[in-house]
């Protein structure tokens, strides 16, 4: 789905049969100015998603931006202002915040990460753990708080997961089909040092260590040549990650990046002219 389908589907679902309030008021148009202000620091995504909403209703409208997707924003400061006519501008006022809100969210959360391992080789990674539809608005806000995004779908990359080896009767059975049939390099899941061992002797390109304490992380990564990469996952958060990047791991994968972040908060205050 394009950025314009999801906002035609939002003012959709926002306005079905249009804005009952603002239409019964019988305002004609009324042109003015709209700041958007953060109401905390923030980083900034979903800027294109914003400016596109208002425009969708409103044209001719001329939005000047302050900052850069992936700037850090303090509280109080103007994100940006909307000239226009203020009327269609109400309108769309709540799917342009939903979108900057949740994306801004997402790059705020990344940041937050992202500073919590700093000066270590690691890298935050996102998931697949989005929004239905919203993906690569999502993963390009990971990106913007200074994560790295994993793979962008199913059909990108190549990760053989517990239930994948479960079926195939464990990793050598599922490595071997797969290269059968694939060139792409190969991540393996791992929730066992045994497990390891067998990524290990089955040259894997990186091992998902999943879901494993501090401790068999640190048995785990000395198990692994430098050539395989390593990545982490399975209940991170800012208190635990500079713990498992200081153990070494190559990447940890974080899915309450974009499945957990707080949506930012931010406002937009209205000048109306005479």
């Amino acid at each position: 789905m394009t950025l314009q389908e999801l906002i035609r589907a939002a003012i959709k679902e926002d306005m079905p049969h249009g804005d009952v309030t603002t239409e019964s008021l019988a305002l004609k148009p009324r042109l003015g100015r709209a700041r958007l202000k953060a109401k905390e620091d923030i980083v900034l995504s979903g800027a294109m998603a914003f400016e596109q909403s208002m425009q969708m209703l409103e044209p001719t409208c001329r939005v000047k931006w302050h900052f850069e997707e992936g700037d850090e924003i303090l509280k109080n400061q103007i994100i940006c202002t909307i000239e226009g006519d203020l009327v269609q501008i109400l309108k769309a006022e709540r799917v342009a915040l939903n979108f900057l809100g949740h994306l801004s969210g997402i790059a705020t959360h990344t940041r937050r990460f992202v500073k919590q391992i700093t000066g270590t080789k690691t890298k935050i990674l996102d998931t697949r753990k989005t929004t239905p539809a919203f993906r690569d608005l999502e993963k390009r806000a990971v990106v913007h708080g200074g994560g790295v995004n994993h793979r962008m779908n199913l059909s990108t990359a190549i990760l053989i997961k517990d239930n994948h080896i479960s079926v195939m009767g464990g990793i050598t059975n599922a490595v071997n089909r797969v290269r059968e049939y694939s060139q792409l390099p190969i991540e393996v899941e791992a929730r066992t040092l045994d497990e390891v061992k067998e990524a290990v002797e089955m040259k894997a390109q990186r091992i998902l260590l999943d879901n494993m304490d501090n401790e068999t992380l640190k048995k785990a990564v000395a198990m692994v040549p430098a050539e395989i990469e390593t990545e982490a996952s399975g209940n991170m958060n800012l208190e635990r990650v500079r713990s498992v990047a200081e153990i070494g791991v190559n990447y940890i994968s974080v899915g309450a990046l974009t499945h957990s972040a707080p949506c930012a908060d931010v406002s937009l205050v209205f000048q109306w002219e005479d």
